[in-house]
C-alpha cells in the first residue's frame, strides 16, 4: 500500500542530500524526522523534527520506528546494524543487506561480477602479509581502502610494486583493494529509481569530470554513443534488480579508450552527479526517492534542457567574504543551490550551480563564464 502525503518519513543523515530530500518530501506534503548527530545539520534545520543523536542510539531509533511510515538514508556509511535494528519494526530502504555490500569495495566488486558485469582488475589486501601477492599485478594501480573512502579519500596511486608498501602505510594499513588504473575515455553515472514492484526508471546518463578525486562538473546529455548508453543503462538496471533494490540508486562507470564499460562503484542513495535533475528534468532525484520509498509511481525522468552542473567546494570562498553570488544570479539560466553549511573548507561541498542551455555547448559556455566570475 502506498504511503501518502500526510505521513511521516524518516531520514538517516543530515547533510545536503538529506536536506534536498526533506525539501522534496515537505513540498509533497510529508513530514520528515531527521536523525543526525550534528546539531547544525543542513537537513535537520528544515526537517519537521531533528533528532541530534548518534546512529546507534536505540532510543532515537525506537522513536523513528514509532513515528515514521518508512525510513531511508542519505549516505552509505550508516551502520548496517542500524538498518537491521529499524527493519524489525518499520520499512527501511535501502536494506541492511544492500548497505553491507555498498560499504565494502571488495564485496561490491564481487557483487558486480556475480551479475556478469566488468570491473577494473583488482586484488584484495587484508593485511601487510598480503602485499607480496600483488607483486605481479598490472601497474599503475590505485590502492583504495575497502571501507569509508569517498571523494578521493583513502586512495593512493602506485606506479609500481615498490610503492605499494608505503601506500599501504599511508592509508593506515587498513584492508584495501588494489585496482588497476584504466585508460579512460570518460566517466559516466546513472541515477535510477526502483519501486517495490521492481519497476526501474533511469535518469539520463551523466558525464562527469573530477578534480582531486571530487566531482567537479557533470554534463547532460553525455557524449557517448547510443550503443554504449544502452550497455550502461542495462548494467545499472541489472545491479538494481540483483539487489532487489527499493529507492534511488546511483551507479558510476568507467568507459575505457577501447570502449569497455566497467562498473566503478554504486551509491545506495541520490548522488552528487544527479543534482542536475533539480532544474533540467521533469522530476528531481529527490522527489523520485520520496516516490520510490513510499511505493508511488515513478515521476518522469525526461531531460527537458541540456545542463552543466558545477560542484561548489569551499575552495572558492574568499577568506574575508562570501563569493560573488550576484555574478551567478544575474544569469537567468544559472540556478544556484546552497546547502546551508556554516563553515566553508577546502574540499567541502557547499552547493552547486546548474547551468542550462538550448544545447550542451551553450550550457558549458555559461558555466565557464560563471566559473571565471567566481574565481
Amino acid at each position: 500500500m502506498a504511503i501518502l502525503p500526510g505521513s511521516t518519513l524518516g531520514m538517516l543523515g543530515g547533510g545536503q542530500l538529506g536536506r534536498m530530500f526533506v525539501t522534496a518530501a515537505r513540498t509533497m506534503g510529508y513530514d520528515v524526522i531527521v536523525l543526525d548527530p550534528d546539531p547544525q545539520s543542513p537537513a535537520g534545520s528544515l526537517a519537521s523534527h531533528h533528532l541530534a543523536r548518534d546512529y546507534d542510539d536505540t532510543d532515537a531509533l525506537d522513536y523513528l520506528a514509532q513515528h515514521c511510515a518508512v525510513v531511508t538514508t542519505e549516505f552509505e556509511n550508516i551502520p548496517a546494524v542500524t538498518l537491521a535494528y529499524l527493519a524489525r519494526s518499520v520499512s527501511v530502504h535501502p536494506s541492511a543487506k544492500v548497505m553491507h555490500i555498498a560499504q565494502h569495495r571488495k564485496l561490491e566488486k564481487d557483487f558486480f561480477r556475480q551479475q556478469g558485469l566488468g570491473t577494473a582488475d583488482f586484488v584484495a589486501l587484508e593485511s601487510e602479509a598480503d602485499l607480496d601477492s600483488a607483486r605481479d599485478f598490472s601497474y599503475p594501480a590505485i590502492l583504495k581502502t575497502a571501507m569509508l573512502g569517498y571523494d578521493g579519500k583513502g586512495q593512493v596511486v602506485c606506479n609500481g610494486f615498490d610503492e605499494l608498501k608505503s601506500a599501504f602505510e599511508q592509508v593506515g594499513k587498513k584492508p584495501c583493494v588494489l585496482e588497476q588504473r584504466i585508460d579512460l575515455a570518460c566517466e559516466v553515472s546513472v541515477v535510477l529509481g526502483r519501486s517495490p514492484d521492481g519497476n526501474v526508471t533511469c535518469f539520463p546518463i551523466a558525464e562527469n569530470s573530477h578534480a582531486n578525486g571530487i566531482l567537479d562538473v557533470t554534463r547532460v546529455p553525455a557524449s557517448i554513443s547510443a550503443e554504449l548508453a544502452d550497455v550502461v543503462i542495462d548494467a545499472a538496471t541489472r545491479i538494481a534488480n540483483g539487489l532487489d533494490y527499493i529507492g534511488v540508486l546511483a551507479v558510476e562507470f568507467f568507459i575505457s579508450t577501447d570502449n569497455q564499460v566497467l562498473v566503478n562503484e554504486m551509491a545506495p542513495r541520490p548522488h552528487n552527479s544527479g543534482h542536475y535533475t533539480l532544474d533540467a528534468c521533469d522530476t528531481s532525484q529527490f522527489e523520485q526517492q520520496v516516490r520510490m520509498v513510499c511505493g508511488l509511481p515513478a515521476g518522469s525522468t525526461r531531460l527537458h534542457t541540456p545542463v552543466a552542473m558545477w560542484n561548489l567546494l569551499g575552495d572558492i570562498w574568499p577568506a574575508d567574504r562570501i563569493p560573488r553570488w550576484d555574478a551567478v544570479l544575474k544569469a537567468e539560466r544559472a540556478k544556484l543551490h546552497l546547502y546551508g553549511k556554516k563553515d566553508a573548507r577546502p574540499g567541502r561541498k557547499m552547493g552547486h550551480i546548474n547551468c542550462l542551455g538550448d544545447t550542451i555547448e551553450a550550457a558549458e559556455s555559461l558555466l565557464a563564464h560563471i566559473r571565471e566570475a567566481l574565481s
